[in-house]
């Protein structure tokens, strides 16, 4: 079998630039989407459930994009046509939800409306996001993945901090913070427009500077008869899985429940924690609860002020992704990553100050680097063979079944710690998630890492 080559940092980079686009995307997606759906009218007790769609669409479509791709081989390669695809759709739906409740329907149309544009928007990101893990692992070699996957995790975070920012930067320059009742303000409809822009842009520059290996290649450096190649079905794949598969995915279990809680809760906690918003009495089936008043100054300046606190994670990410490879062990790396964000998302219950907030987000970004690089450096150098997209796409899984999990019993957690005539107390599903952490810390010593 044929060694793959090194490659130049400048290669590495081009292979992984279009993720800068796709995770603008991803933070707009992520930090806006509760603010969106509050906006629209719906309930606290309900936002989880608007998120369970998002990673369904991962789960189903991750795999298929995996499966299909290790079949594809065009002149313009194998897995560039699905970042082509992913980005051109991705273009137009994020165009489309910003706006769901600028087109005169009812809260419900609209409501239905902006669920099936989320839909298509992360089903289109998946397509776009994972053929770039697919291709380190197709075209880059054991030696150099660490770097490859670390250019990536810096990119990622790049791309969401820019992401983050934008409807903060937006409303500073003057455009509106706040809009009518039912209605997305400009700054949030801006920062859809210039982030779509983006994320085409870059895309098209890794499919323009990149050549995948052709067939004869590939087959070559991964092992591969291309005569008499292995055919097995999903089943039999997750049963020749290597252990790192399994104990990883345990891992990721909590970790991503925990940031599920972060992206659906923080807009209603920093608002009542930090900034103060005003509460209003809403009657829903003839209950009435109090809210926050999303139509507040207060509501849209801490929804703003979200996006800081996920940039400054994207910071904290970035400096901890230096730091990780200093460690000797990975899975201590990970361990105390893990044990890092724990702290930053527990230490949020204690705070009042909306800039001592940036200490907690901080830690928080420890874990994020660590669950960005670690999993996917230690599941690729253990596979092998032709069918590395699928295996990835199944990964997935590991991702997107914790989220679908916690966005089912998120609002039932919520309601339960909610008192008769009292404000949802969402700042509770954030310590939640630091000791989802915390437990993801324990399980790292279940990882068989060989």
């Amino acid at each position: 079998m044929k060694t793959i080559p090194d490659h130049s940092f400048g290669k590495l980079w081009n292979i992984s630039f279009g993720f800068f686009g796709v995770q603008i995307a991803y933070a707009l997606q992520s930090a806006n989407i509760s603010r969106i759906f509050s906006t629209l009218g719906a309930d606290p007790h309900e936002l989880s459930y608007f998120w369970i769609l998002p990673p369904l669409a991962g789960i189903i479509i991750q795999p298929i994009i995996g499966a299909a791709s290790d079949k594809t081989w065009t002149r313009f390669g194998r897995r560039i046509p699905y970042l082509f695809l992913g980005a051109t759709l991705a273009l137009i739906v994020m165009c489309l939800l910003p706006n769901a409740g600028s087109f005169g329907m009812t809260v419900s149309q609209a409501m239905i409306f902006g669920l099936f544009v989320l839909m298509l928007l992360d089903t289109s990101i998946n397509i776009a996001m994972q053929p770039f893990k697919m291709m380190v692992g197709d075209m880059v070699n054991e030696k150099q993945k660490g770097l490859a996957y670390s250019i990536q995790s810096f990119l990622c975070n790049a791309g969401s901090l820019v992401g983050y920012l934008f409807p903060f930067i937006f409303a500073w320059i003057g455009i509106s913070n706040i809009a009518p009742k039912g209605v997305v303000p400009d700054s949030v409809i801006y920062s859809f427009y210039i982030g779509a822009l983006i994320l085409v842009l870059c895309v098209f520059y890794t499919v323009f500077t990149v050549k995948e290996y052709p067939p004869k290649e590939y087959a070559e450096y991964h092992g591969i008869n291309e005569t008499k190649q292995e055919k097995v079905n999903v089943f039999q794949l997750l049963k020749k899985a290597p252990s790192v598969f399994w104990t990883v995915g345990l891992v990721q279990l909590f970790c991503w429940s925990a940031f599920m809680y972060m992206w659906t809760y923080t807009s209603g906690a920093i608002a009542s924690q930090a900034f103060d918003a005003p509460t209003i009495e809403k009657t829903v089936h003839g209950v009435t609860a109090l809210v926050l008043d999303t139509q507040s100054v207060e509501y849209q300046n801490a929804a703003d002020w979200v996006g800081i606190l996920f940039a400054i994670q994207a910071i904290g990410s970035v400096t901890w992704a230096v730091v990780i490879p200093l460690f000797k062990k990975l899975k201590m790396a990970y361990a105390i990553s893990l044990l890092i964000g724990g702290i930053g998302f527990i230490s949020t219950f204690f705070i009042h100050d909306k800039y001592l907030l940036f200490i907690s987000f901080l830690l928080i970004g420890c874990a994020w680097a660590a669950m960005l690089a670690l999993p996917f450096t230690l599941l690729t150098n253990a596979l092998t063979g032709g069918h590395m997209g699928i295996y990835l796409g199944l990964f997935n899984g590991t991702i997107c079944i914790p989220q679908i999990m916690a966005a089912s019993i998120g609002g039932t957690l919520l309601r339960c710690q909610t008192r008769e005539g009292m404000l949802p107390p969402e700042i509770n599903m954030l310590v939640l998630a630091g000791i989802f952490l915390l437990i993801g810390a324990v399980c790292v010593r279940f990882i068989k890492s060989k």
